[in-house]
């Protein structure tokens, strides 16, 4: 994570995101520099509009709203396993009155 730390100061900056740039970044930081990290790195963000890339982020919406699905998710869920559980108290019951009525027959 500290890669691309590193290539966002350097944007912020208005230095060019390059191998070399991003080495005495990282080094300054007192990061342990993978060279193949920082090639891998600025390999993938060739061609990239940093400031696009942000813009887009910005107006993306938080993981948030997707948590709030998912409780809904489980309080229905709640209230299927009390229903369910119900049904079976309930037919539990039936079966209770259905031996019962059996017994009354053969006396």
């Amino acid at each position: 994570m500290e890669y691309v730390y590193g290539a966002m100061l350097l944007h912020a900056a208005g230095k060019e995101i390059n191998e070399e740039n991003l080495k005495k970044v990282l080094e300054a930081a007192g990061v342990e520099v993978d060279e193949a990290k920082i090639k891998a790195l600025t390999a993938s963000l060739e061609g990239v509009d940093i400031e696009e890339v942000i813009s887009k982020a910005a107006t993306m919406p938080v993981a948030a709203p997707a948590a709030a699905p998912a409780a809904a998710e489980a309080g229905e869920a709640k209230e299927e396993a009390k229903e369910e559980k119900k049904e079976e108290e309930e037919e539990q019951v039936d079966e209770e009155e259905i031996a019962a009525g059996l017994g009354a027959l053969f006396g």
